[in-house]
């Protein structure tokens, strides 16, 4: 009677490297992702912050409010330059509370929101339309007797 012939067995000295390998590109390549993902969008926000605060303080120190919006336009897209994000596109809005209707009075407060937002990096085409984006906004509030005499009634109390 003859044996029935035996299939050699496989060797599987290394395969456990193989595998590991696998199993460490599927679960890294989306972590260092996020990773970068996260750097991205902090980035933009203390871009988008600094460019609020940059604004508010320019828009202030601006002798009429069309000079003091051009300026708050101007240096948000420097600020966003100087942080490493001139890509970052961003909408300036200035709002006013004085009480004459001229926001350059010694009683205004000047509020400056800066709407911003960082598209996410390597966000794969399959997955949407375009780049995924995350939006961003910064608010900074000046009050414009911080910057500006606030009229001949305080120079008349320094006497």
């Amino acid at each position: 009677m003859s044996r029935p012939r035996q299939a050699p067995r496989r060797d599987e000295q290394g395969s456990a490297l193989v595998e590991l390998s696998w199993l460490a590109i599927i679960l890294l390549v989306p972590l260092v992702w996020i990773v970068i993902s996260v750097f991205e969008v902090q980035q933009g926000a203390f871009a988008t912050s600094a460019a609020a605060r940059a604004a508010g303080r320019a828009y202030a120190l601006a002798p009429d409010d069309a000079t003091g919006a051009a300026r708050a336009d101007a240096v948000v897209r420097q600020v966003l330059a100087d942080q490493g994000t001139p890509g970052q596109r961003a909408r300036v809005t200035v709002t006013c509370d004085a009480p004459a209707g001229n926001c350059h009075v010694g009683t205004s407060v000047i509020t400056v929101r800066v709407d911003s937002g960082v598209d996410l990096p390597f966000f794969p085409a399959i997955l949407g339309k375009g780049a995924a984006s995350f939006s961003l906004d910064a608010t900074h509030t000046v009050p414009i007797g911080q910057y500006v005499e606030s009229g001949a009634d305080d120079r008349e109390g320094d006497r």
